[in-house]
Order: structure tokens, then sequence, then C-alpha cells
């Protein structure tokens, strides 16, 4: 996790707003978790924090860019980052339950603005990047990139013993 510590006594009971502009947290981050993106846009996030009797009510955005390698043509685009989050974190009621690693008791009850944002941020990347719904992706044979054209690679015709086959015509 990425830490950036709040400390919730500091706030006053209304709530405070905070803004997180710091670029060097997340190249930080992705370094640290292997996460291979590069800054696109540069990254801001507005956070509300509300101090309760029992926890903190989070309320944030992050948006900004960043630079990922398609996963078909493995070009560099820019995706955007676009994430609000809502959630509330809770402090150990005893010394028994297990103390949450977002909120802490010693020194002074802290919250890890960090993780949060780091959380939301990771789920905000794609499971496959791709530069575009359409991307052709790369020749399997020569790795010529096909979203800017064919290939000069011969195509294979398959099983020379099924060629009679290819012609053939199914009626309904």
């Amino acid at each position: 996790m990425s830490e950036l510590w709040i400390t919730l006594n500091d706030i006053p009971e209304e709530g405070q707003d905070f803004v997180f502009e710091d670029q060097n947290f997340w190249s930080d981050a992705w370094k640290r978790f292997k996460v291979e993106v590069r800054e696109g846009d540069p990254l801001v996030s507005e956070v509300y924090v509300l101090p309760q009797g029992d926890g903190c009510l989070v309320r944030g955005r992050t948006s900004g860019s960043v630079i990922i390698s398609c996963d078909r043509c493995t070009a560099d685009y820019k995706h955007k980052i676009s994430t609000e989050f809502e959630e509330f974190e809770q402090v150990a009621e005893s010394e028994k339950d297990e103390e949450s690693p977002v909120v802490r008791t010693k020194d002074g009850l802290k919250l890890n603005i960090g993780a949060l944002l780091w959380e939301n941020f990771a789920i905000a990347l794609p499971v496959k990047p791709l530069c575009k719904e359409e991307c052709k992706g790369l020749c399997d044979k020569c790795g010529a990139d096909l979203n800017k054209g064919k290939c000069q690679c011969n195509k294979d015709e398959g099983d020379p013993r099924l060629a009679v086959f290819r012609n053939l015509k199914i009626k309904n």
C-alpha cells in the first residue's frame, strides 16, 4: 500500500477537503507495485473527510491520465482515469479487533488516504488495455502493425487435403 497519512484529530467536526497533486506519490507507487504505466495528464485527487465517532466517511475522486501499452499492438496510448469513491473506514472497537490497514490509532487517530487513492486508481485501470476497441494487433508471423495496413506475409491456406470443402455452401 502507498502511504499518505492524515491525522483525523486535526480535522474539524464539519469535515475537511483535501487536494492531492503530488505526482511523485503516483510514480513511487507504480515502481513499488510494478505497474507498467507512465505519467500522462497529471493525476489530481480531491478528497472530503468527515470524522465520525467510530471512524470516518471519505468521499473522493481522482482524474487525469496515464500512458499504457496496448495489449494487441503494443503501441502506447493515453488512458483516461476518472474514478469516484465513497467509503466509511471504521476504527477497531477493542484491542482484540483487527486494526484496519487504513485507519490506525497508534500516535493518534490517523487515516491512510494513500491506500484509498491507490486502491481506486488500480480499479480504474483496464484489465486488457486496448488503444481502441477495433485494434487489429500485430501479424503473428512478421510482427507488422495491422492497424497501419496489411502485411506482406503469405496467408496459410490450411490443410490441402481439406481444399475441396473451401467453396462448400450450406443451404437452409
